[in-house]
């Protein structure tokens, strides 16, 4: 393995060193999938210590590297082209700028294949065929190749052939239609403020890699990984789309409401919304003793859980109105005091700045040579492991930041040959990046 970037600086207690003791140091991932759901993926994997090679088009790179503002600032104040977008989901990779439209590009993907042990793509379903990159042509040659496809709905049905995006997703997969406020409140189906759906898809591909790691390991053969993003939106409707299965009664959108626990959402303090969480009967016999009304918790209306889902449109007014006779701190430290969850609303500033996030560290700085202040903060990887512990290794790369250094490592190239294949335009060496 080459030498790895400076630690990261973060707020967590873990110890960062410049050597990857990863749980999955030496394993190789050729990374061809750009947007979210693929490089949120193979970021996980690269965070856990696998050397993940980001495959890009030369100059261009991938999609997201455009989708902003905002972009990483140079010294000088002006935007680089390094957006937020791209940052959040390309820690850890290196970046391999290839022309996969020359046939001489094609022959250095395939090479490349052969040498990883992980190859995760999400072109077209059969996109890849026509380069001798898919998995039947590579798997021949490369039986050990675990080869990963994420599409927008998977390589079979109906809808193989349309692509996919998350917001797209999130409508056919049911989730807008269960988030946001009733119609008669003046309600309409929202969508999830992140990229949710591909999050989610990303998340189950990396599963589903680790599992065909272990099959591996006991027969010595890869296999292909066919996720989709709306087969993965409809397996996260979970509780909500089972009672649906269950019973044939299409739910509605209740806002921050719960579908099957009372009091369970937000509700008005004198300075604003705070949530309450009670998640049983004698939860919420403790918040209402404590909010002044004990009898409400002998009230058959809502003694039991079930009572008060059934009655909810009676309880929640009366409950707004003990709230806001409290301000949102004082409600928060009382719901504490009596063992009730409950919190803030808090804005991205806030959930940043809240102790807790701070002390579990996540967000971690690392050094970026565009950057005018040498560094750039970075969402922290959630996962907490005592004896291989996430490292912080490499910041995004730029695009082809890597490609000499990946092509010698791999394929043992020489320079004459990069030259070459340089000056026809085949790879990008990311020179004046």
């Amino acid at each position: 393995m080459p030498e790895t970037a400076p630690a990261a600086s973060q707020t967590s207690d873990t110890a960062q060193t410049d050597e990857n003791t990863g749980s999955l140091s030496g394993l190789r991932v050729l990374d061809l999938t750009r947007i979210l759901a693929g490089p949120t993926g193979t970021q996980l994997l690269a965070d856990l210590g696998a050397d993940v090679i980001k495959i890009e088009r030369p100059g261009r790179g991938d999609d997201t590297r455009g989708w902003g503002p905002p972009f990483l600032k140079d010294k000088g104040g002006n935007d680089t082209r390094e957006s937020a977008y791209y940052l959040c989901a390309n820690r850890n990779k290196r970046s391999v700028a290839v022309d996969l439209g020359n046939e001489e590009g094609q022959a250095i993907i395939r090479r490349l294949a052969l040498e990883a042990d992980i190859l995760v793509e999400n072109f077209k379903v059969g996109g890849l065929k026509k380069y001798g990159l898919d998995y039947e042509s590579l798997s021949k040659e490369n039986p050990r190749l675990i080869y990963c496809s994420i599409t927008g709905f998977g390589q079979t049905g109906p809808y193989a052939h349309r692509p996919g995006y998350d917001f797209l997703i999130q409508g056919m997969g049911g989730i807008m239609s269960l988030t946001g406020y009733p119609d008669e409140e003046g309600g309409r189906p929202v969508k999830v403020g992140v990229g949710i759906a591909d999050v989610v898809c990303g998340l189950y591909a990396m599963t589903a890699i680790l599992a065909a790691l272990h099959k591996r390991s006991e027969t010595g053969r890869g296999q292909h990984i066919d996720v989709a993003l709306l087969d993965s939106q409809v397996s996260w409707l979970i509780n909500q789309g089972t009672a649906y299965l269950m019973t044939g009664d299409v739910p509605g959108r209740l806002g921050n409401g719960h579908p099957h626990i009372v009091p369970y959402e937000t509700f008005q303090a004198s300075d604003g919304e705070f949530i309450i969480a009670t998640g049983n009967d004698e939860q919420f016999t403790r918040l209402v003793t404590a909010a002044g009304q004990p009898e409400l918790a002998a009230d058959p209306r809502f003694k039991k859980n079930v009572d008060r889902v059934k009655n909810r449109h009676l309880l929640i007014p009366l409950l707004n109105d003990l709230t806001r006779q409290k301000t949102k701190a004082e409600w928060i430290a009382l719901l504490d005091e009596i063992s009730v969850p409950g919190g803030p609303v808090n804005n991205l500033k806030e959930a940043f700045g809240d102790p807790q996030t701070v002390h579990r560290g996540m967000t971690v700085e690392m050094p970026h040579a565009l950057s005018g202040s040498g560094t750039v903060k970075l969402i922290g990887n959630p996962v907490k492991m005592s004896e291989t512990p996430v490292q912080y290794r490499r910041p995004p790369p730029m695009v082809g930041e890597h490609t000499d250094e990946v092509l010698r490592e791999w394929l043992d190239v020489e320079e004459e040959a990069l030259a070459g294949w340089s000056s026809g335009g085949v790879i990008d060496r990311g020179q004046g990046v």
